[in-house]
């Protein structure tokens, strides 16, 4: 198996599920956004504030070349941002499995905790009746380019277990 990135909105569970199916088939873990933040020694957020978006999307860049240049079986939580950007999608469809998480805007909103809506910069400061129309909107945005992936899981009437068994399922169909 190749590496299985999980892509999707910020929120929609993808470290999560990442852990959940790590532990499920015995093999390592990455997060690009800890990925970036361990080597850079600074928080997304901080990247975000005082180095702007355009270099925490080469920062994640990087780490996913790096990700792929392994070669190994792993399961890569991906920033909510990270396939959006330059070609990345495409990177990842064809380095390994691609998994789009799918939720609701409303669901993720509810999922969130204060300290999760305040870690990420593109939240922070919205009222909570502002926070489902921003993300609704963003979501659309992203959309076209989520969509693109391997396989689409729609986690909103799914327990977590239940997606997670839906991916492995999916898994082992690929192989």
């Amino acid at each position: 198996m190749r590496p299985l990135f999980l892509v999707g909105y910020m929120g929609c569970g993808k470290s999560t599920f990442a852990r959940k199916l790590g532990r499920r088939l015995g093999i390592g873990v990455v997060d690009t956004d800890r990925a970036v933040e361990e080597r850079e020694g600074a928080s997304v957020a901080d990247i975000f504030r005082y180095e702007g978006e355009e270099r925490f999307r080469q920062l994640e860049r990087e780490v996913l070349e790096q990700v792929i240049a392994r070669n190994e079986e792993l399961i890569v939580a991906t920033g909510g941002g990270l396939p959006v950007w330059s070609d990345n999608m495409e990177r990842m469809n064809s380095a390994g499995f691609t998994v789009y998480l799918r939720r609701s805007a409303g669901q993720i909103a509810r999922r969130l905790s204060p300290y999760g809506r305040q870690k990420r910069p593109r939240l922070r400061g919205l009222s909570d009746d502002e926070l489902v129309g921003f993300m609704s909107r963003d979501i659309a945005q992203r959309e076209p380019f989520y969509a693109r992936a391997r396989c689409i899981v729609d986690c909103d009437r799914l327990s977590d277990d239940e997606a997670v068994e839906n991916i492995l399922s999916k898994i082992k169909i690929e192989k």
